[in-house]
């Protein structure tokens, strides 16, 4: 599994923050994904209905998520495919890696798949002799620079073009070294160039699988590049990887989220390149694999079965919760220490790696609500980030600073009248200590917390009190 740096989360937000690179790459989130969704979502009427359809399908198809995935690989095993169950990220590399020796595979080419990042995949295949080459822009780049992703569809967004060219002179070693790369398309020709050789001499393909179809027996990948279509085409074997949730009952309801998916991400009515994959080639197909492999990860995704945390099992991996969310944008993806960053990861990560690895995360949220509300799968993420944090209390993860000023708060909320008398004291005092400017720019115990902010000093009266004047 990919090493979890979640711990550190606060040390890595402290240094995202000065990162001055990052911070100007992050500044292009807004101009680009949140204003093309509002205007995608607008240009369509019924978006909110869908919305609400898909929600229903996905429900659906989690509460008997055993009888579809029972008829998904049924289908696939009808069209002449094999599907692998795998309990975790160790069973899915070493059914990799064996369908990998049964070919004679000494390269493979991948698209982007964010559970070949769950089960650190590349890194695996490296150390068993076998060559891992991401085959998506983004994936590329940041396999050069021996990166993981930072978002869930723009795994690059964090790196800027120069960047992009250091990591091309260091890696591209037979061109010529004073060859122009100052521009955006000297920079795509170049990647088009070197991976057209790698596509054309893999032994293997492995991609993700946006939905997997129990009715057909069929994969979904949606792509803006084409390099997923390639990635399966070309070589003798195509490996899916995927995790359990991501299987739906019908094509008409996967017809039905796809028209969400896109103008969630990316602002698009559609993305390029849509790819149905159905079975190995047939005798009477111009191309396709010779094998078609489906691996289906669980990875601690059926624990959430059956709990309040069944609804993060709808997420489509759209990234909208990432793109408007306020702590994303200041920190990127990487502070958060795992695959899956940003309000979705805040709830999947402590799933898949124990909340005592990821207990920072439900808190990196300002719980503006706005992630739930963009969500094309309305899920609760805010609501699920508060049962962690509860979660986190009662287990004794929690800082005992902070258990301490629960408790005290515990004590004094239940009794009323001290609640009260507290309650002026504190609002007096603030008020004195804000002075004529109205505002609060240091408290005792909130050090950390006032250094990026001012609060607004109360008037010096409590509500309380200002109720029981009005009613008299």
């Amino acid at each position: 599994m990919v090493a979890v740096t979640s711990p550190a989360f606060e040390a890595n937000a402290r240094a995202a923050l000065v990162d001055a690179k990052l911070q100007k790459a992050l500044g292009h989130i807004k101009d680009g994904f949140v204003q093309r969704r509002t205007a995608a979502a607008a240009r369509l009427p019924e978006f909110d209905a869908l919305r609400d359809l898909a929600k229903e399908i996905k429900d659906h198809t989690l509460d008997h998520l055993d009888l579809y995935l029972a008829h998904f690989e049924r289908r696939v095993t009808e069209s002449g495919g094999v599907v692998h169950w795998c309990r975790d990220a160790a069973e899915a590399r070493e059914t990799v890696l064996t369908i990998c020796h049964a070919a004679g595979a000494k390269s493979v080419t991948k698209g982007k798949s964010m559970v070949g990042e769950e089960i650190a995949l590349n890194d695996f295949l490296e150390k068993n002799g076998i060559e891992p080459v991401e085959t998506d822009l983004g994936e590329y780049i940041i396999q050069l620079r021996r990166e993981p992703p930072s978002h869930i569809i723009a795994p690059a967004i964090h790196v800027n073009k120069e960047q992009v060219a250091e990591a091309f002179r260091a890696a591209h070693t037979e061109l010529p070294a004073d060859r122009p790369l100052e521009e955006p398309a000297a920079l795509l020709a170049e990647a088009r160039a070197m991976l057209r050789r790698k596509f054309l001499a893999a032994d293997i393909g492995i991609t993700g699988a946006n939905f997997l179809i129990a009715e057909t027996g069929s994969t979904v990948i949606v792509t803006n590049e084409g390099n997923g279509d390639l990635t399966q085409m070309l070589p003798r074997v195509h490996v899916v990887l995927a995790s359990i949730e991501k299987v739906v009952p019908t094509l008409e309801d996967v017809s039905t989220i796809l028209r969400l998916l896109a103008r969630s991400a990316t602002g698009q009515e559609f993305s390029v390149y849509t790819t149905f994959s159905t079975g190995p080639r047939r005798p009477a197909d111009l191309d396709g694999p010779e094998q078609f492999h489906v691996i289906l990860l669980d990875n601690g995704r059926s624990a959430m079965l059956g709990t309040p945390f069944q609804e993060m099992l709808r997420c489509i991996r759209c990234g909208a919760c990432l793109n408007h969310c306020p702590v994303y944008g200041a920190v990127g993806g990487h502070a958060y220490g795992w695959v899956y960053p940003g309000p979705m990861g805040a709830v999947l990560t402590p799933w898949l790696v124990g909340l005592d690895q990821a207990k920072h995360l439900p808190n990196a949220s300002t719980f503006c609500g706005k992630c739930e509300s963009v969500c094309p799968m309305r899920i609760p993420l805010p609501g699920l980030m508060r049962r962690l944090r509860e979660r986190a209390h009662l287990e004794r993860l929690d800082a005992p600073v902070a258990r301490g000023a629960l408790a005290a708060w515990s004590f004094v909320a239940r009794r009323p009248r001290l609640y009260c008398a507290v309650a002026a004291i504190a609002a007096r005092t603030l008020a004195s200590l804000g002075g004529r400017a109205g505002c609060l720019r240091r408290l005792p115990l909130a050090r950390g917390w006032m250094q990026g902010r001012d609060m607004p000093a109360p008037e010096g009266r409590t509500f309380m009190a200002q109720w029981r004047e009005r009613a008299r």
